[in-house]
């Protein structure tokens, strides 16, 4: 309880947090300890105001999770009829069958989409969500559940449906769609240890989710007795190249595993030229394993061993789930919680 004092004061309890649609500039004033008309101005004109207010506003918008709306008054029914889908990258196709399955029933459904690229930082997302909110789309899809504090408070307030796909969590913002990267890499770990390999290596790239499963992979190959695991941690996006330089650190260092298993496909892909180019001969000399499932992954010699994610099904579930959402805005809901799964896929490489 704030302390009784000669001047009147104004306490914001924070702990429940008002929906946006209920917060006001007059809330986001209060905070900042300015008026209404500044933090308008500060909002919307902030070439108007000083870069101290400017940043006491900032900070009051991050603090109460405020969502300037910008379609107030322009349309009748207050619907955009647009969804916001933000991937990582577009660097590779990994989440192309995801993207294409989505959009398509989206746009059947009379919505367009917009796309924003997170290059997998949690702080990028917090600047698109910044940008898109004010816009009111009907319904946000996040790749992972990874995000900072303020996304997840801005996220909770603004009343918006939010699908977090490519990714299981206890603690999902809204919906979730997905599969388990843990259980990926330990059934990974499982499967190539039945299949005799006991010198194992990872290169993957600082993606979270990519590294979750790695992560899981060498603590299921240490619970059977494989301390030692060398990792190659790459700066993103996953390439070729990426692969071919992954593969001659590990050499480079004097590393020689029996398997080295990878984030993602085109890393892997990118292994397969290295060890090509060195004359190293693939299963026999070292084995290779992927992620994804990419169309090229059968087609390249020797096909690819990899984990295969039904995409697809993905974005048809993420596009369902927004669009019961859309339709029963106001009705009980049953949480959403869809697990996708995966399948382990055995070709020439391992």
């Amino acid at each position: 309880m704030p302390k009784k004092s000669g001047k009147s004061t104004v306490a914001m309890d924070l702990s429940l947090p008002k929906k946006a649609s209920s917060l006001t500039l007059i809330d986001v004033a209060k905070v900042a300890g300015v008026s209404p008309m500044t933090v308008s101005r500060a909002l919307h004109r902030p070439e108007l105001v000083s870069e101290e207010t400017r940043d006491k506003v900032r900070e009051a918008v991050r603090k109460t999770g405020y969502v300037s709306n910008m379609l107030a008054g322009g349309l009748a029914s207050n619907k955009s009829r647009l969804v916001a889908i933000f991937l990582p990258t577009i660097a590779n196709s990994i989440f192309a069958d995801t993207v294409q399955a989505l959009m398509d029933r989206l746009t059947e459904a009379g919505y367009q989409t917009l796309l924003g690229l997170t290059g997998y930082s949690a702080e990028q997302e917090e600047k698109l969500l910044e940008a898109v909110l004010g816009r009111r789309p009907d319904g946000i899809v996040l790749t992972g559940t990874l995000h900072t504090e303020s996304s997840r408070l801005r996220l909770a307030q603004s009343g918006i449906p939010v699908v977090e796909a490519w990714d299981l969590s206890e603690q999902p913002l809204d919906m979730l769609v997905g599969f388990s990267h843990e259980q990926v890499g330990e059934e990974t770990a499982r499967h190539l240890l039945g299949k005799g390999y006991k010198r194992f290596a990872v290169v993957t790239i600082s993606d979270p989710r990519g590294l979750r499963r790695c992560h899981s992979l060498i603590a299921e190959l240490q619970r059977h007795g494989i301390e030692q695991v060398p990792m190659q941690v790459m700066t993103p996006p996953a390439t070729l190249e990426v692969g071919r330089e992954g593969l001659k650190a590990l050499l480079d260092q004097g590393e020689r595993p029996d398997i080295v298993v990878c984030s993602s496909d085109t890393i892997a892909q990118g292994i397969l030229a290295e060890a090509a180019s060195r004359g190293l001969q693939v299963p026999s000399d070292l084995a290779v394993m992927g992620f994804g499932d990419l169309s090229s992954a059968a087609q390249v010699y020797p096909a690819l061993s990899t984990v295969r994610v039904d995409g697809s099904k993905i974005g048809q579930y993420v596009a369902q789930a927004l669009l019961d959402r859309f339709k029963y805005p106001e009705g009980s809901h049953d949480p959403v919680r869809v697990d996708t799964g995966f399948t382990l896929i055995d070709r020439q490489s391992t």
